[in-house]
């Protein structure tokens, strides 16, 4: 089952014009424009989008409360591991986009996300307790690049750093990211990435 996405063509995603168009499954699909040429809803299918020309955004508002995320998202090209939606009720974790994100679970402080196609960019808004590590890997689970938020984020904290800051990584051939935060709790919002050419 595939749930709401953004896909965009080329761009790094601006947020003007928000359209809404039926996808054939009968999943809606979030496009994003602005100068470029708005897609209708039959070009939408991933088999007439080259996949190596897309960005996509997920948008977790159709996961249930508590729902395991793992091949929800397969279609699209992505696979989660240790993964939960939540609605958080400690307002430290709001999101930024929606009411649900996703939290490391069952195993705290630890989420993974393996791509089915190399890709070239993985962002997301992250509120975490501790310091955290966004880690991508190669098709050989060589460490190819890391990014990291320093300190805790928290919504209302004292900490120099906003919530829901972007965190993201950069660099051809990425096959799998990881997010690890030592001794600690964190949340994802607005999870986005971009095929490889």
């Amino acid at each position: 089952m595939i749930n709401q996405a953004t896909l965009q063509l080329d761009q790094v995603q601006t947020l003007e014009n928000n359209k809404f168009q039926p996808h054939r499954s009968g999943v809606q699909n979030q496009i994003i424009t602005s100068a470029w040429q708005e897609l209708e809803a039959a070009e939408i299918d991933a088999k007439q989008i080259p996949i190596s020309s897309r960005c996509i955004c997920l948008n977790l508002d159709n996961l249930k409360p508590f729902e395991a995320v793992d091949c929800q998202y397969q279609e699209l090209g992505v696979i989660f591991h240790n993964s939960l939606a939540i609605e958080p009720s400690n307002p430290l974790f709001s999101g930024h986009s929606g009411l649900k994100v996703l939290m490391g679970s069952p195993q705290s402080a630890f989420l993974e996300a393996t791509f089915l196609r190399p890709v070239n960019l993985v962002s997301s808004l992250v509120i975490s307790s501790q310091r955290l590590v966004l880690s991508a890997y190669d098709q050989d689970d060589n460490l190819l690049t890391q990014s990291v938020l320093p300190t805790a984020n928290l919504v209302n904290s004292d900490s120099g750093i906003l919530p829901n800051q972007p965190l993201s990584v950069t660099i051809n051939n990425i096959t799998r990211v990881n997010f690890c935060c030592f001794d600690g709790h964190f949340t994802l919002d607005e999870f986005k990435f971009c095929f490889s050419f």
